[in-house]
């Protein structure tokens, strides 16, 4: 009986090299949205999305606690966030190259 070799590492190779090329074309990318995610978070939202976003992504809070917590109905915190996310999608899709060039001056 013959054995067969399925050695395919200088494809792997390949990958990897491929891989962390990407990596650093992105991690420029990834930053610029970073900055400009957290400049639209302070400029770009009202008060009360900053603070339930806060509360639902950075504390990972369901939307029930959020209510309890403030005193209001869930639908409300799930409009709130729903408003906040839209302001802030605007935000990054079409003002992306105003809010770089306010960011890096």
């Amino acid at each position: 009986m013959r054995t067969v070799s399925y050695d395919n590492t200088f494809g792997m190779v390949d990958l990897a090299v491929y891989t962390q090329l990407m990596a650093d074309d992105n991690r420029d990318t990834i930053n610029r949205l970073k900055r400009n995610l957290t400049h639209a978070l302070r400029h770009d939202i009202t008060e009360k999305q900053r603070e339930y976003m806060m509360l639902y992504y950075g504390r990972q809070m369901t939307m029930e606690a959020i209510a309890q917590e403030k005193g209001v109905n869930k639908s409300t915190v799930s409009r709130t966030l729903k408003r906040g996310r839209k302001r802030l999608y605007r935000c990054l899709r079409y003002g992306a190259a105003n809010l770089l060039e306010q960011a890096e001056s």
